[in-house]
């Protein structure tokens, strides 16, 4: 119990002093070490680091995530140290939507068919998000989260230690010159009483000259002064090489940031070529809704002569002629492949000319492209001026 008390003593002592020389420095009345232009320099870097790495972390959340409740859930189920619950995004949520209401409008229906379609195409997007999310978290989240609660935590202790060492050293100066001062001052006035207030709490047996005893307590002053730059010089080696462990720490995140991208990449090139695929196989859907209204109303006629409706189109499309004013030029935005020999297959960014012909689908056009002629679907085209 004794051993505490002095131990307590002594800490509220030397926090203390602390306090009173970080209030004199801050009043201008005592004098502090100044680190060099480089150390400041990586103290500088670090905390530019900390700050940008906090601001990506957390708009990166927001974008992987928008849902502020299901980031306080996330949350709180890693600081629980338990796996979240899955969650279906909202594409897959959407694309179940889409799927049970086709069963309701009949799967039969073009309306149904559609919505089907859509639905499984739903359902993929939202498979290729979770995929990605899952990514994102792990190469690009994760580390830079790893940095700001360990790394970074670690460097904020070592920092607050240099500062107390720092605190320490300056306090042990101004107690040493003090000391010098009243020695210089005892040698000239002669035999005077010191005045231990001046230096230290300590109290001490009055058995020399002051001279002596203001000599005596320079010493003391001094060996403290040497004790204290040894603890601040190592300190501050050991709060150096954590800060210019920081250039590690750029080019792990340049890494992650180099993945980040990668998935992203492959996220959007993913949905791209879903919604390609969707788009055209509607565009196809439409094209035949649209050329055979009457289909299922005789379908002996079509029995007995398959390929009579295609020869139909065929010979169609060879006797349309453009009219006199109205082609206009065009320019693909997509490869398109003919589903039939009434259409023209398109590669993107050609150019052709375009018309339309009375009672024709207003989902497509006539397209030109030299001897070649046939149907083409507005929405892969661009119409120029």
């Amino acid at each position: 119990m004794d051993f505490s008390v002095k131990k307590l003593a002594s800490d509220a002592g030397v926090f203390f002093s602390r306090a009173v020389q970080f209030t004199q420095e801050n009043l201008g009345q005592a004098e502090k070490t100044e680190l060099d232009a480089h150390f400041e320099n990586l103290l500088a870097r670090a905390d530019c680091t900390k700050n940008w790495t906090e601001k990506i972390f957390r708009q990166t959340e927001y974008l992987l995530q928008p849902n502020p409740s299901a980031r306080i859930e996330e949350f709180l189920y890693e600081k629980l140290d338990r796996k979240a619950p899955s969650r279906p995004t909202n594409a897959e949520l959407l694309g179940h939507y889409m799927l049970e209401a086709a069963k309701d409008f009949g799967p039969g229906t073009p309306y149904g068919s559609t919505l089907i379609k859509v639905g499984e195409c739903q359902q993929r997007l939202g498979g290729a998000e979770r995929e990605f999310l899952q990514t994102s978290a792990i190469s690009f989240l994760t580390p830079l989260r790893n940095f700001l609660e360990g790394d970074w935590r670690t460097i904020s202790k070592e920092r607050r230690l240099l500062e107390n060492r720092r605190l320490d050293l300056d306090a042990c100066k101004a107690r040493l010159k003090k000391a010098k001062a009243a020695e210089a001052k005892a040698a000239c006035e002669g035999e005077a009483v010191p005045d231990f207030q001046e230096t230290r709490p300590r109290n001490y047996v009055l058995s020399a000259s002051a001279s002596a005893l203001w000599s005596e307590e320079v010493d003391k002053a001094e060996h403290e002064l040497r004790v204290a730059q040894t603890e601040f010089d190592r300190q501050a080696e050991v709060t150096r090489l954590l800060l210019e462990g920081i250039s590690s720490t750029h080019v792990n995140h340049l890494r992650c940031l180099h993945e980040f991208v990668e998935a992203q990449t492959a996220y959007y090139n993913q949905c791209h070529r879903v919604m390609m695929e969707l788009h055209k196989e509607l565009g196809r859907f439409s094209s035949n809704f649209g050329r055979n209204p009457s289909a299922s109303a005789d379908p002996d006629a079509s029995a007995e002569s398959p390929t009579a409706a295609l020869e139909t189109d065929v010979l169609q499309i060879e006797e349309v002629q453009p009219p006199a004013s109205g082609t206009r030029k065009a320019k693909v935005l997509y490869d398109y492949d003919a589903a039939d020999t009434s259409e023209m297959s398109l590669l993107a960014d050609e150019l052709i000319t375009v018309y339309t012909v009375p009672g024709m689908d207003s989902d497509w056009l006539i397209g030109e492209r030299g001897n070649q002629k046939g149907k083409v679907p507005v929405t892969y085209l661009e119409l120029l001026s």
